[in-house]
């Protein structure tokens, strides 16, 4: 699982992200409220693991933003606000579920299990889409306006990558862990000429550029 921490004491966040990542997830670290936020709305996560007294951006403040932008990732808190109105309140705001501090990592790690194992509340979406370009998903066909475009496996996994997230940037970082379930760089180009053969398929044989680069940054594909 991909688990997001939003914690801002060094010394527990550090603790529960080497747990996780021991147990084999990739897990992220957020230090403050604002930079959890953006990680939170910037990128696909199983669970996050929210502090509630966070510098920036409260956590009741922050999981409340994302209920309101339709974002349904599970939520734990973990707080050392043990208080049932605490707990009322945490819940209440859009959390799932709620550990008070101190906590058995092994009761955490437990909890996020079964978090990420409840069904999620959506419809699936089996039809992506970008300007005049459509993917479906059950029947694995991409078209742009009238023509289709035969596209390989990894092609396919990549473009569909771009169009969940349309309109926002992924870097290489989060498309090699997204399409080649890679957690580590393994320093070649295997991301920019996927890129470049996708362009070629999607974007050269029409007007309009759908796939961007953005400098410095990664790749975004224009709603």
């Amino acid at each position: 699982m991909r688990i997001l921490i939003i914690e801002d004491d060094p010394t527990t966040g550090d603790f529960i992200a080497r747990g996780l990542r021991e147990e084999g997830h990739v897990a992220d670290l957020s230090r403050n409220g604002r930079d959890g936020l953006l990680a939170a709305q910037s990128a696909d996560f199983d669970v996050l693991v929210v502090d509630r007294m966070l510098p920036g951006l409260d956590g009741l403040a922050l999981v409340r933003t994302l209920r309101a932008a339709k974002n349904l990732t599970p939520v734990i808190f973990l707080t050392a606000m043990g208080g049932i109105d605490d707990r009322i309140e945490g819940l209440n705001a859009g959390g799932d579920d709620y550990l008070v501090k101190p906590f058995a990592f092994g009761e955490l790690s437990a909890r996020i299990q079964a978090l990420a194992r409840r069904p999620q509340l959506r419809d699936e979406e089996t039809v992506l889409s970008a300007g005049d370009l459509r993917m479906d998903l059950i029947r694995r066909k991409v078209t742009r306006g009238a023509a289709e475009i035969e596209l390989l496996p990894r092609e396919f996994a990549l473009l569909e990558c771009l169009l969940r997230r349309k309109g926002r940037v992924q870097t290489r970082t989060m498309l090699l862990e997204a399409v080649w379930d890679l957690n580590f760089d393994p320093q070649t180009n295997v991301v920019e000429s996927h890129v470049s053969r996708l362009r070629a398929k999607v974007d050269k044989p029409f007007e309009t550029e759908l796939i961007r680069t953005v400098r410095g940054a990664g790749y975004r594909i224009e709603p």
